[in-house]
This record gives C-alpha cells, sequence and structure tokens, in this order.
C-alpha cells in the first residue's frame, strides 16, 4: 500500500474550526445535562445547592421556597420564600409547592381571603400536595364545617402515605363528637383504601374505648367490615380499663347467638387467629404447649405439659348472673394412671375462687366430665380457666379436650 493511500484527507482551517466548535457545544450541553442530573437528583436533600446547579428548573425553585416558608420561619425568610415561589411559578407554572407557599405565606400574614384563593388555585392544579390538604383541614375547622373538614382528611389520607402518623391521633381525638363521628361512618361507607388501617388503630388508640365502641357500632350498622382483630383489641383494652359490661354489650351485638348464662363455643370450631376475652384463649407458658386446633368438622384443644409443670391453660371470661352452674363436656388422649389430671376451675375477675371439677381418671367415664359451680352476688364477671396440674410422671401429661360448655343448672 502506497504512502499517500495511509495519508489523512486535509481540512481547512475553517473546517476544523466548525468541528472544535461542535465539539465544545457537546460537551457544554453533556456538562448541563449532568449538573441538572445532579442537582435535580439532590433536591429534597440538599435544596439549596441543587437550586445553585439548575437555577432555572421551576420544581427545585418550588422547592426551595417551600422550606424557606416553614413554621419557624421569619418575616425576612418568608420574603424571600414569596420571591421564590413567583421565579418558580415563572419557570413552572404547574409547581404547586410554590403556589402552596404563597397561600402560607398570606395565611400567617393574616390574609385568609388571599390564602382561599391562592389555596382554591393549588387544589385545582393538585389534591395530593400535603400543605394544601392541612391547609383546608385547618380551614374547614375554623368554620365549623365537619363535612369540609372530613373531605379534606379522606383526601389527605388517600393521596399520601404519611398522613396517617399526623392526622390519625387527631382524628380520634375527635370522633367523641356524635356529628363528626357520623360524618366519618360516611366516609368510610364508602371503603377508602384508608378504612382499614384507620379501624385497627382506633381500636387500640384514643382517649375513649367507649367511643371507639360507639364508632364500631354505626360501622356494622352500615355494613362496614370490621377485621376480628380489631374487635378484640378494643374488647380487651375495655376490658382493660374495667368496661366489662360496656365490653359484653359490644360483643354479644356483633356475636351471634351471644347468651351471657353460658360458655360460648363448646366444641372450639370458631377460628380466631387473636381472640376477644369472651373467646376461649390457648395459654403458651414455659414447660406447656396448648393449641386449639380446628377442622371441618369441629375443634379440639389440645395440650401438653412437661413434668412438674403447672398453671392456666385455656380461658375464657364469663358474664354469669348469679345462680348454680354446670360444667360438662369431653376430653381424650389423658393416660388413665395420671394422677395428676386438669381441672376447670371458675373464679371472680376479682380473683375469688368459685370452685372446681376435675377430669375424672375412671376410663369408664370414657373422658366424660361434669361438675357445678355456684356464682354468689358481687360476681359479676369471672373466668373459666383449664388448669394442669404438675405431674411427677417423666413424660408429664399430655390430651384434648373435644368439648367443654358451662349453662345454668336444672332446678
Amino acid at each position: 500500500m502506497t504512502r499517500k493511500a495511509l495519508s489523512l484527507p486535509r481540512r481547512s482551517g475553517a473546517e476544523w474550526g466548525l468541528r472544535a466548535a461542535l465539539a465544545l457545544g457537546a460537551a457544554a450541553l453533556g456538562y448541563s445535562s449532568v449538573t441538572h442530573s445532579m442537582a435535580y437528583a439532590m433536591r429534597a436533600g440538599a435544596t439549596e445547592l441543587a437550586h445553585a446547579l439548575a437555577p432555572n428548573d421551576g420544581r427545585i425553585t418550588a422547592l426551595l421556597s417551600e422550606q424557606l416558608s416553614g413554621p419557624e420561619a421569619s418575616a425576612t425568610d418568608r420574603e424571600h420564600a414569596d420571591v421564590l415561589a413567583r421565579e418558580a411559578l415563572r419557570q413552572e407554572p404547574t409547581a404547586v409547592p410554590a403556589v402552596a407557599t404563597l397561600g402560607i405565606n398570606a395565611q400567617i400574614r393574616g390574609d385568609t381571603a388571599a390564602a382561599r384563593r391562592i389555596f382554591a388555585h393549588s387544589n385545582a392544579l393538585s389534591r395530593r400536595d400535603v400543605r394544601t390538604r392541612l391547609w383546608a383541614i385547618e380551614d374547614a375547622v375554623s368554620r365549623q364545617d365537619i363535612p369540609a373538614t372530613l373531605r379534606n382528611y379522606d383526601i389527605a389520607l388517600r393521596t399520601s402515605r404519611s398522613m396517617p402518623d399526623v392526622l390519625f391521633p387527631v382524628l380520634a381525638g375527635a370522633i367523641g363528637d356524635a356529628n363528626i363521628r357520623a360524618g366519618l361512618v360516611s366516609i368510610l361507607a364508602t371503603r377508602p383504601l384508608w378504612a382499614p388501617q384507620w379501624i385497627v388503630y382506633i381500636s387500640g388508640n384514643g382517649p375513649d374505648a367507649r367511643t371507639a365502641a360507639a364508632l364500631f357500632r354505626a360501622l356494622d350498622q352500615a355494613k362496614v367490615p370490621i377485621p376480628y382483630d380489631a374487635r378484640s383489641a378494643l374488647l380487651r383494652r375495655m376490658v382493660g380499663q374495667g368496661l366489662v359490661e360496656q365490653a359484653w354489650t359490644f360483643y354479644a351485638a356483633s356475636t351471634r347467638n351471644a347468651d351471657r348464662r353460658m360458655s360460648r363455643d363448646p366444641y372450639f370450631q370458631v377460628d380466631h387467629a387473636v381472640p376477644s376475652p369472651f373467646d376461649w384463649t390457648a395459654i403458651q407458658d414455659n414447660g406447656m404447649s396448648s393449641s386449639i386446633q380446628r377442622g371441618q368438622d369441629g375443634g379440639i384443644f389440645d395440650f401438653t405439659a412437661s413434668a412438674g409443670m403447672g398453671g392456666p391453660m385455656l380461658v375464657q371470661m364469663q358474664v354469669l348472673p348469679p345462680g348454680r352452674y354446670l360444667i360438662e363436656g369431653r376430653s381424650t388422649g389423658i393416660e388413665p394412671s395420671e394422677p395428676a389430671r386438669p381441672y376447670w376451675r371458675l373464679a371472680c375477675a376479682n380473683g375469688r375462687e368459685l370452685g372446681s371439677v376435675d377430669i375424672p381418671a375412671d376410663p369408664a367415664t370414657q373422658g366424660r366430665f361434669r361438675g357445678y359451680f355456684d356464682v354468689p352476688v358481687g360476681c359479676p364477671a369471672q373466668y373459666l380457666t383449664l388448669m394442669a396440674r404438675g405431674s411427677s410422671q417423666v413424660g408429664g401429661i399430655a390430651g384434648q379436650i373435644t368439648q367443654a360448655i358451662l349453662h345454668p343448672a336444672k332446678p
């Protein structure tokens, strides 16, 4: 190959100048693109630096205006925030944080009319801005407009994952007002996505368990689903506060065939992952294991206790009126020669024991047990408990209860 074939083509000075200019332009565009990408990536954690890197990005300018108009902002900060907000809207007319900044600052200065006008524009641009929603809630509260207040609660809770942490405690403190409670039920009847989370929250939180129960009763009437775990949590809370009678009334209203004169679920058929005090509750303790095992044709209560271990294995709260009661049922799987057999105990809620009924060892009974308790006046609530006695056998004790019911004794 000749030297001439290997040589580069000659270019004029103008051509080289054009190529250099294009190269510099591409480098400048690349630098600008990288800088802007960096600015946008750091807009939340380092907003001032992001604004310095991309001063013409209206979204970043709007975020900086928001930061400067926080609760601790001085009058000078708010003036600067207004300047930035207006600049952001010139750069990006749909920058909602900038609109909200102008509205907040107007409200802080006492110009409510201007604030309402500005926030109306913000709301038209987007329903997802948190500051707009919080201002709308406060404005509705100041006007004592309950429907508008709850409507803005609903919008905020639908559109922001962080809002439950902010709004649930406030809402819980307000449901003592019957009008607020009624309005809230109407909203929950539309099945918003936040409803299950709220129902679980209010079951264990709030200033008054009785008010939460009133809300749950209204939700039942409105056919709003209430998870049983939430019912159980509220019932435990009510019992813990000494509201046993109110707890029973609430429980009975939503439980088919509930009768205060007898225990419930004699065949262990009810399947609740988190039982209420009025349901059978299996107790786990050191050296003892117990569980309610349910099947298609009923269930059993299964238990094991290590050698020497005793104590409660199964419990259900009662609200029996004064009188004589019979407990009867059937056990299986308990070694006939075991001397330390389980027994049923009934005691008042204050700890006063009313008696005990042993599970017999006689094989002829085929595991059937039967015995009586007397409930005196002044004992409005009781606990029916299956107790384990410490066994001297090396393997401890094990067995099942297949049926247990406590009911009024015939005269």
